[in-house]
């Protein structure tokens, strides 16, 4: 079956739904979220924990009360969110292959947003050696195991997370694991993380720091963890459970495919400061493009690409940026990766914790900015510059510099 919508936003996660509410609400004509899952709201819908928020009376919002918000928005405004819909492939600039429970669909559109967030990487990508038992798990795989079983109190959830466990990472998510494990009542043996500076919140957990997990151990389940420390001290953490976090990666299939280029960095597609792609047409918004941010930042970057597709939508398609923008020295990535004639802000993030970091923007050897940031910018926590950091760049010029000179405590 071939159709056409005005809108087609791919991801029912913060981010997409909060571009779908506001496309919706502005008149942009019928406005359909795809999402895979069974059910819309993104990575927060297994988030049991306050910190999104609050709702219409003051009370805190978690993470489920904060995807089912986001959800009723976008429907009260008159997107169509339809989940459990996969999208297989492109069938043009501006038309996607989909399938459903209801069949094979082809959807064409006059603008297309990806939304499609992010993932943790699982153990084969982080390259951890050692015997592949079961009980290794991302943060995500926990939550919803425990969502589904409910922790080691009943029997199947003794099965799948175990009694005993070992977290890797020194984030915020990290912290949420710990919390996860000990609300389905397993023992958290240590936080094992690279980090000198990890989040804070941990409480009374065993937190290794400066310290790498070398080998995951057992056969049939998992039985510990090798570690080495600073110092090169090696040891052993027996657990039944090994759970990875952080470490985030776009889920970036649909833009591979549709052949968009990928930022270096962030391993998301490029984007302008309006969200757009190498595409006509196509834009980008979320975690897709850099992974790892809060629910709000990504609902607040869908907000502003629903603004740039209304823009695609009222006129002549303006070209994409043709400036590119790079990180440098200790900032592991910078987004947008390309400026237009106007100015735009930017997103930064370090690679290690910086102490009151001097950030510097340049091009061709011009300087752009330079100020010194209070306090301590995290590894797990980006940046926004506003757009004053960009504003005087030559649309015809070189590529624009992000760098960062720091008082940095060394990290492994």
């Amino acid at each position: 079956m071939n159709r056409t919508v005005d809108v087609l936003v791919v991801g029912a996660g913060p981010a997409g739904l909060a571009a779908a509410a506001r496309l919706a609400a502005a008149g942009a004509g019928r406005v359909e979220v795809l999402e895979r899952e069974p059910a819309a709201g993104g990575v927060p819908r297994h988030c049991a924990r306050p910190g999104f928020g609050a709702d219409a009376r003051g009370r805190p919002l978690d993470g489920p009360g904060y995807a089912r918000r986001a959800v009723r928005e976008a429907l009260r405004a008159g997107a169509a969110v339809r989940t459990g819909v996969s999208v297989t492939g492109w069938a043009g600039p501006l038309a996607l292959d989909v399938t459903s429970p209801a069949g094979l669909e082809r959807i064409g559109a006059r603008a297309v947003l990806l939304a499609t967030g992010a993932r943790e990487r699982p153990r084969s990508a982080r390259l951890v050696p050692g015997t592949r038992p079961a009980g290794v798990l991302t943060t995500g795989e926990l939550q919803r195991t425990v969502e589904r079983f409910g922790g080691r109190k009943g029997h199947a959830g003794r099965e799948y997370v175990g009694r005993r466990a070992v977290v890797v990472g020194g984030g915020p998510v990290a912290r949420d694991a710990v919390r996860t494990l000990r609300s389905a009542g397993v023992e958290v043996a240590a936080v094992v993380t690279g980090l000198l500076r990890p989040a804070a919140g941990f409480g009374a957990v065993p937190l290794l720091t400066g310290t790498v997990v070398t080998e995951v151990l057992g056969r049939g389940r998992a039985s510990g963890v090798a570690v080495r420390g600073r110092d090169g001290r090696a040891s052993v953490l027996r657990c039944d459970t090994v759970v990875l976090t952080g470490d985030w990666i776009p889920d970036h299939e649909l833009a591979r495919a549709r052949g968009l280029p990928l930022a270096p960095g962030t391993r998301g597609p490029v984007v302008d400061g309006a969200f757009r792609t190498a595409t006509p047409g196509v834009f980008a918004a979320g975690d897709l493009l850099h992974g790892g941010e809060p629910a709000p930042v990504a609902a607040a970057e869908g907000r502003a690409a629903a603004d740039a597709v209304l823009g695609h939508l009222g006129g002549p398609s303006r070209p994409v940026g043709t400036v590119p923008v790079t990180a440098a020295g200790s900032l592991r990535w910078v987004t947008p990766g390309l400026l237009g004639p106007e100015a735009a802000p930017l997103l930064v993030r370090p690679g290690r914790s910086l102490v009151r970091p001097v950030l510097t923007v340049s091009q061709d050897g011009v300087r752009l900015r330079r100020e010194r940031l209070r306090g301590t910018l995290a590894p797990w926590r980006s940046v926004r510059l506003g757009p004053d950091w960009t504003r005087g760049a030559d649309p015809a010029g070189g590529p624009v510099t992000v760098e960062a000179e720091e008082q940095e405590e060394q990290e492994e």
